[in-house]
């Protein structure tokens, strides 16, 4: 015990080492498994290239961001005080961003080729069984899980001991420690600046090429989604890896580092005597995530199902569950190992028992918005349903259905979110609130793993109708996509809410490096900030949005004119030239994800700078309240309206008569797809990336715009003097007494 209490840093990299093996080692199984017959591969290698294409032009735009963000964050390391305030921070803050921008892009690389690899794979054990596809898909979807939970803490933790080497740290109270955290959070800004162009241009990406080929393909030419003769299926197929796949593993490794950051940056503030030389509350939140990864490990091994009429998401549901209750349990252990019995941080003292119950809060909520995101988006629902019933009177009824979904689903995740923020702050103030959106990020792993099945079996579907294999084959792939669909609304929701616990931390962070000790919203210039803020997330969502439509419409023309000057298409007489389509997701995502990554970016820095911290605030409580608000609105109905049109596919029932694929209710169907499709896969999953960049950008300019506050190197001196003054008559009596006190306050 006195070796891992001695050794207990270096565990943490070595927990991120773990996952990654694990992962190789996973990997390694799928690319083992039969790829099926040559034309399945030579389609899935139409996808796997299209896929890297679009990586490969999206990371030489970003290098040149990521080069310029970098030059600027090493020239203000070189700042040494403001106005007579030191600055704590160092030009290697920018060698930190940079690596925490190569590990974002890495994350999202390794679950893209381990999706272009699985889901060929997926298909071909599609035609054996439903129990293999499962396996092989999932399996899938844990290299991504394991890749992006692994580097995370390997990242996080083998900087913050070089940084406390580098930076001579002996004391977890220092200004040596203060600032190795602050360089640190170059690792998180680099991480979530990534995130966000990757879930953006993704999103972008995908959705053009889904909306495109549903409107030609589907509606004008009564062709199924992934027929071999839709020019833009390939594209729609290299789209579900790049927005769903590299996109939600950039994305979520983003939500993990600022989750585990902003619990250090808190953690700091707190003077304790413990086993660790004071830095139990800096290393806990690593150590419940380190741990994570090997919790979901084991929660992989109850993803099973024994045969065709299994229920495929209860199996995901055991592993999730699995996994959620084993962190708990290692978690109480943990927590009164590592703390001490009291801590106190700002004024507000709390025992290690009360740390745990925040991480428990912090579990319960991330599970109950997993819970309430899969009702309201899953087949066979009453949400869904409700839209399927309305398809039958138009378009426009379904489109009413969805968005009325979609704002109802909010209700529950907000009310547990706030419960969950003010359960976990009366435990622990506000680095209980820290800590819970680390226990809620601790199954990160698992949570991907489940999402990225998703794609993967989407995908498989897609090879599937394109190899034109027998039906059974797609039934198989059609149930997991199914259940795929519910799984990457529950992944979504997952990330909001973590997203708003995180976020809040951050802002906590934030007020106490920038010297303010309260928002106050009487004030005019705070209140406008506040309505500027809350204005952000739907000018964001709108350019999204837009960028999609724009982009659609290049890829309906151009469907259109193959169809139209190709002759033999329809006939399989002439293969459409995929690439074309390809090229035009491509291009149009790359140039139109710059100006909303540029509005997340540069807003929180005119605004601090111009208005200074306090108006900042407001600015980031509007952000967080709309953007979580937006999030999942937008995330539950574009889920909703998915699977209503997936529903037809297997028959549905209203007023009495079955309906069908390419009947009146089906194409209403369809059109609330299609509207709801960059909802579910662009602007909404891009909600949380906006409101978290915002408020580290926010972090790593506070020192640099706070004011002269009372902090613990500048404290005020106050000096008091007290001087009694006595009379007395000729007899000796006392006549008068005064009793002066005088006091002069100094500030150095």
């Amino acid at each position: 015990m006195d070796f891992l209490q001695n050794n207990l840093i270096y565990s943490i990299p070595a927990l991120g080492l773990v996952g990654i093996i694990v992962m190789l080692i996973k990997s390694a199984w799928v690319n083992k498994q039969d790829a099926g017959d040559k034309n399945m591969q030579e389609l899935a290698g139409y996808i796997a290239d299209g896929a890297m294409a679009f990586l490969k032009a999206e990371w030489r735009v970003l290098s040149i961001f990521a080069i310029f963000t970098a030059a600027l964050l090493a020239y203000s390391g070189t700042i040494t005080e403001i106005n007579g305030v030191p600055m704590h921070s160092s030009w290697i803050i920018s060698i930190s961003f940079i690596i925490g921008a190569v590990f974002s892009a890495t994350a999202g690389y390794i679950g893209m080729k381990s999706a272009t690899k699985a889901n060929v794979r997926t298909t071909q054990a599609a035609r054996t069984s439903l129990k293999q596809a499962l396996k092989v898909s999932f399996t899938g979807g844990t290299v991504m899980g394991l890749g992006v939970a692994g580097l995370a803490v390997l990242g996080l933790g083998g900087l913050f001991i070089v940084f406390l080497q580098l930076f001579h740290v002996t004391n977890a109270n220092s200004v040596e420690m203060r600032t190795a955290i602050e360089v640190l959070t170059g690792f998180s800004l680099g991480a979530e600046s990534i995130a966000l162009f990757a879930r953006v241009g993704g999103g972008i990406y995908t959705k053009a090429a889904d909306v495109g080929a549903d409107l030609v393909g589907k509606v004008e030419a009564g062709i199924p989604e992934d027929d071999v003769r839709n020019p833009a299926t390939i594209a729609d197929n290299v789209g579900d890896n790049v927005g769903d796949v590299a996109g939600m593993g950039a994305d979520l490794f983003g939500s993990y580092v600022a989750t585990i950051l902003a619990t250090m940056v808190l953690g700091q503030e707190i003077t304790v005597i413990d086993k660790f030389g004071g830095m139990s509350p800096i290393l806990l939140p690593m150590v419940i995530c380190g741990l994570g990864i090997i919790f979901s490990i084991i929660g992989t091994w109850f993803v099973t199902i024994k045969d065709e009429k299994s229920n495929v998401q209860n199996a995901l549901n055991l592993g999730n569950w699995s996994s959620i209750v084993i962190t708990a349990v290692a978690s109480f252990f943990i927590v009164k190992w590592m703390l001490p019995e009291t801590l106190n941080l700002r004024g507000y003292e709390f025992s290690s028992i009360n740390v745990f119950y925040a991480i428990i809060v912090g579990l319960v909520v991330g599970t109950i918005m997993s819970i309430v995101t899969e009702y309201f988006t899953a087949m066979g629902k009453g949400p869904v349903n409700s839209i399927i019933q309305q398809s039958s009177t138009g378009h426009a009824t379904n489109i009413i259905a969805g968005l009325s979904v979609g704002m109802k689903s909010t209700v529950i995740p907000i009310l547990v979110l706030a419960g969950g923020i003010m359960a976990s702050y009366h435990f622990a103030g506000l680095y209980g609130v820290a800590i819970a959106a680390a226990g809620m990020m601790a199954t990160t792993a698992m949570q991907l793993a489940i999402d990225a099945f998703g794609p993967i079996a989407d995908n498989a579907g897609g090879i599937a109708e394109m190899s034109q294999l027998p039906p059974e084959v797609r039934e198989r792939t059609d149930n997991l996509d199914a259940v795929g669909n519910t799984t990457a609304a529950t992944g979504k929701g997952f990330a909001i809410a973590s997203a708003a616990l995180t976020s809040l931390a951050l802002f906590a962070a934030f007020v106490g490096i920038a010297g303010i000790t309260a928002i106050d919203i009487y004030k005019a210039p705070v209140l406008a900030g506040l309505f500027v803020g809350g204005m952000i997330p739907f000018i964001f969502s709108a350019l999204c949005i837009q960028a999609v439509g724009k982009a659609a419409m290049d890829m309906v023309q151009e469907v259109r004119r193959q169809f139209r000057e190709i002759p033999g298409i329809m006939e399989y007489k002439a293969k459409p030239e995929y690439e074309k389509c390809v090229a035009i997701s491509t291009k149009a995502s790359i140039r139109e994800m710059m100006l909303p990554g540029a509005i997340a970016l540069i807003t929180p820095i005119i605004i601090g700078f111009t208005f200074g911290p306090e108006v900042l605030g407001g600015l980031l409580a509007g952000v967080t309240v709309t953007g979580v608000l937006m999030g999942i609105f937008q995330s539950n109905a574009g889920g909703a309206w998915d699977n209503a049109k997936k529903s037809f596919e297997q028959g549905v029932m209203i007023n009495g008569e079955m309906f069908y694929k390419k009947s009146e209710p089906h194409k209403a169907s369809v059109t609330g797809d299609t509207v709801g499709d960059p909802f579910k896969d662009t602007s909404g999953p891009s909600m949380n990336i906006l409101i978290k960049l915002m408020s580290i950008v926010s972090l790593v300019i506070a020192p640099y715009i706070a004011v002269k506050a009372v902090t613990n190197d500048h404290r005020q001196e106050v000096r008091k003097e007290i001087r009694i003054e006595q009379k007395t008559d000729a007899l000796g009596n006392t006549i008068t007494d005064t009793l002066t006190n005088t006091t002069d306050t100094l500030t150095n």
